[in-house]
């Protein structure tokens, strides 16, 4: 089975910067899985796994557009410390997750003040050229559940 709107997809990814440099892998644990074309991953890769089918292996190199976009002027917003387990174990540059009204959002710290913790809410990976190393695992067709829900449900999913 080929991939096509709605099928749901498990694979193997490892992720590498415009210098090589790995940023992340799945292949130490559960490939990951997304429901095709809801918009549950990057755009760019979701065009690169069209069509394709299990056992497929293969690279493909994203540009920002097509990623997570271009890195704009910093999305600097400052929130409350009471907002952080412990604020004053973070530092300045590191990634975190914080939950928003839209939901879990990856942050990265540019201050630590006393009351304050000031963040760019601009996704880490922004004006990035990324490369990913794709095995493709799975491919299967998804439940009307899935569909209903726009996202995997089961192993790899979620769990309702």
């Amino acid at each position: 089975m080929n991939i096509t709107e709605n099928s749901v997809v498990r694979f193997h990814y490892t992720l590498t910067d415009a210098a090589g440099s790995e940023l992340e892998s799945s292949r130490e644990g559960e490939p990951m899985s997304y429901l095709h074309g809801a918009g549950n991953i990057i755009p760019g890769l979701e065009k690169a796994l069209e069509g394709r089918g299990a056992g497929d292996t293969f690279q493909v190199t994203i540009e920002p557009a097509e990623a997570y976009g271009e890195k704009a002027e910093p999305n600097i917003q400052r929130v409350s410390a009471k907002h952080f387990r412990d604020p004053r174990k973070l530092k300045p540059g590191q990634v975190i997750g914080l939950q928003t009204r839209e939901g879990p959002v990856q942050v990265t710290v540019v201050k630590v003040g006393r009351f304050n913790v000031d963040v760019d809410a601009s996704h880490p990976l922004a004006g990035q050229t990324l490369t990913f190393d794709i095995e493709i695992v799975e491919v299967r067709e998804s439940s009307t559940e899935e569909q209903a829900h726009g996202h995997v449900h089961g192993p790899g999913g979620v769990q309702h």
